[in-house]
């Protein structure tokens, strides 16, 4: 599994964006449990989005997000419609997951 699904809408000067990462989300406890091992724990932990190469969003998470997680913020002042938001997800073991979406 891979991948972030972005939308993005323009309301006024406010663009409001929904974004779900797939992912699994294994948890120490989780992956203990599973395998007997906490090595096997791989959960998100940093997502950051850029718009026309401007840092729009940028946050370290943790183990205790939800399977295939969701996010939503919003930001003000820059763009427009037809601009694309790039979102960019970590995860603990390393892989990078992305994922784009246009201004509507």
């Amino acid at each position: 599994m891979a991948g972030i699904k972005v939308k993005a809408k323009l309301k006024g000067d406010i663009v409001k964006v929904k974004a779900m990462v797939k992912h699994e989300m294994m948890t120490y406890n989780m992956a203990e449990k599973k395998t007997g091992s906490r090595d096997n724990a791989n959960f998100i932990t940093h997502v950051s989005a850029t718009l026309n190469g401007e840092t729009v969003m940028d946050m370290s998470t943790s183990q205790f997000l939800s399977k295939n997680p969701i996010f939503k913020f919003e930001f003000k002042g820059i763009g427009k419609k037809g601009d694309k938001l790039l979102m960019v997800a970590t995860d603990l073991k390393g892989k990078v997951y992305k994922g784009k979406g246009k201004i509507k």
